[in-house]
């Protein structure tokens, strides 16, 4: 299932689907049609009626490509946004996102109704507090973290770095791992223009296990891509400990390797990374979707 092995998730506002064929180009894994905060509420209507059409105008391949944000449980347009999701899941729908996640309840139900992954995005004190129930939710793919409305429901004032946020991308990656999902996906980076700033966020992800990031703008899906895949560097160091391994035989313990000790947790490292080389399916407009 391709959603639960994208790293890059790019939004797209519903009322700006004159940019939907230029966002399944930019090689971005999965593109979020968001009817949520990306649209105003004057626009909402508006916008499932042109999110229907240019979803059933496009092929097979690229309608499983895209998923959509709802408007959150309790919202006046919420209901409108799930008969428009059932419609389009018959046809081919990646997943549906579902923002301010914090009710077990409210996602079975949700997932019964549509049929498709749900991607709870956790945005709250008490969506934090119910992490590991909504990690095990029948229809969860994977977890998402919505960083800056998570700081602003606690008053944080985190540094640039986010070191006040260590503890809780843990959360995520230790509740993921516990329910079975996919690797969580971690919140956007703001900075359209600063290169730098983009890549220490996804490298950052990566290091704390995540597995995707959402994006903002088409130009951050190359970078994202790159920094969420392993390092050619890295590949090769896997090889080349997977080759000595094999040529001591089966039944050895820990073996020295180019200066350092391997053994059992070290090869299964070695073979992490190298299932992470697999090509996802090849998205229009670039040659970065594989590792």
């Amino acid at each position: 299932m391709l959603v639960s092995r994208a790293r890059s998730f790019l939004f797209l506002p519903a009322d700006r689907l004159d940019r939907l064929s230029k966002a399944l180009g930019s090689g971005a894994h999965i593109v979020i049609v968001d009817l949520e905060d990306g649209v105003g509420a004057n626009a909402k209507t508006a916008a499932r009626t042109a999110l229907a059409d240019a979803h059933g105008a496009l092929s097979p391949a690229d309608g499983s490509r895209v998923a959509v944000r709802i408007n959150g449980f309790g919202t006046e347009w919420h209901e409108a946004d799930i008969a428009l999701l059932r419609s389009l899941a018959r046809t081919g729908l990646a997943a549906a996102m579902v923002p301010k996640a914090e009710s077990v309840s409210q996602l079975r139900e949700l997932g019964e109704a549509l049929g498709v992954p749900l991607l709870p995005i956790i945005e709250s004190a008490e969506g934090l507090a119910a992490l590991e129930l909504i990690a095990r939710a029948p229809g969860v793919s994977r977890l998402a973290f919505g960083h800056l409305d998570f700081q602003a429901d606690l008053a944080m004032h985190c540094g640039p770095d986010e070191r006040e946020l260590d503890s809780v991308r843990l959360a995520f990656v230790l509740a993921s791992r516990r329910a079975g999902l996919a690797a969580p996906i971690d919140g956007v980076t703001q900075a359209l223009h600063d290169d730098a700033r983009l890549v220490a966020d996804a490298e950052r992800s990566r290091r704390f296990g995540f597995g995707g990031k959402l994006c903002i703008h088409p130009r951050q899906v190359v970078a994202v891509n790159a920094a969420l895949g392993p390092a050619a560097s890295e590949v090769e160091w896997a090889n080349r400990l997977l080759a000595a391994s094999a040529a001591a035989g089966p039944g050895q313990g820990a073996f020295a390797f180019e200066g350092t000790m391997a053994d059992a947790p070290v090869l299964q490292r070695a073979r992490q990374i190298l299932e992470e080389i697999t090509p996802l399916p090849r998205c229009a407009g670039t040659a970065s979707t594989a590792a």
